[in-house]
């Protein structure tokens, strides 16, 4: 059985920093893209970042990039997000999620190719 679980989430003033972790229960860890994903009030859930199996690959949306870095261990089956300069629009649950070994690395930012989620994590950011 797969289990995901996030951490880091809080509540962190505008120009703060938070450091998301998210630590996965799945044997072949190492084979699988990893993806975060965050739903803001009133909004659809919404690609923030992912990593590919090896890391060598990254992306993010646009709205984060430079500020957030996503990361991997695969010796300890963790993949973190690090997130600076936070703006109030950062406001969200965070969850990660595992990519579908049938999916490509081009499908990385489809929540529908994700097959495993974790519960999330609330992120606050006070203007």
């Amino acid at each position: 059985q797969v289990q995901l679980v996030e951490s880091g989430g809080g509540l962190v003033q505008a120009g703060g920093s938070l450091r998301l972790s998210c630590a996965a229960s799945i044997r072949t860890f190492t084979t699988y893209a990893m993806g975060w994903f965050r739903r803001q009030p009133g909004k659809e859930r919404e690609f923030v970042a992912a990593i590919s199996w090896n890391g060598v690959a990254t992306d993010y949306t646009n709205s984060v990039k430079g500020r957030f870095t996503i990361s991997r261990d695969n010796a300890k089956s963790t993949v973190s997000l690090q997130m600076n300069a936070l703006v109030a629009e950062d406001t969200g649950v965070y969850y990660c999620a595992v990519l579908s070994g049938g999916s490509p690395w081009s499908a990385h930012t489809s929540p529908e190719h994700f097959d495993y989620w974790g519960q999330g994590t609330q992120v606050t950011v006070s203007s």
